[in-house]
């Protein structure tokens, strides 16, 4: 495994370790010895159908770190910076993970994350490092963020709860930063 920096203080790409072979393969994930933020407490796995936007989600209290790595298919995975003492304040970051490119990405408290399903199916897996706590949940429209965030879909499934999501402007207003 490779831990890949970013522009964003603290977000790394992992670069996996896969062993094809003649009955399939093996790909190491997670290795507590190369990912040191060893904190997670929580793991849960989403599937996604093709054109389903999820996001831009976080915990204003118990935020969340995240580990996000694609079991089978293909994401496009953004993540804005709403740490307010950060030089990257307000900014996006992203990448494409996928069950080929065996990449997978860290995200340190104070992200809000969000992604768009590419292929028919898609496995996700998610390790966290606080539990999910719905009462402090909140987000970021992923349509009108007010942000460059581009998506590749026209028809993309969004659910009633993240369609309510108000701008990045909003959540400036609202929180000032995390």
């Amino acid at each position: 495994m490779k831990v890949i920096k970013t522009p964003f203080e603290g977000l790394e790409i992992i670069q996996q370790v896969n062993h094809p072979d003649t009955r399939g393969g093996l790909r190491v994930t997670y290795n507590n010895k190369i990912i040191k933020k060893n904190n997670f407490v929580y793991e849960y796995c989403t599937t996604s159908k093709k054109n389903a936007l999820r996001g831009f989600h976080f915990q204003h209290k118990f935020q969340q770190a995240k580990y996000v790595n694609v079991i089978k298919g293909k994401i496009l995975d953004y993540v804005i910076d709403l740490r307010k003492k950060s030089k990257t304040f307000g900014k996006t970051y992203k990448i494409i993970l996928s069950e080929r490119n065996c990449l997978s990405l860290y995200i340190p408290e104070g992200f809000a994350h969000a992604y768009y399903s590419l292929d028919k199916t898609n496995i996700i897996y998610y390790k966290l490092s606080n539990f999910y706590k719905p009462q402090y949940e909140d987000g970021i429209s992923t349509i009108t963020s007010g942000l460059n965030v581009k998506w590749p879909g026209k028809k993309n499934l969004i659910s009633k709860k993240d369609k309510k999501f108000g701008s990045f402007l909003d959540f400036k207003k609202k929180y000032q930063g995390l």
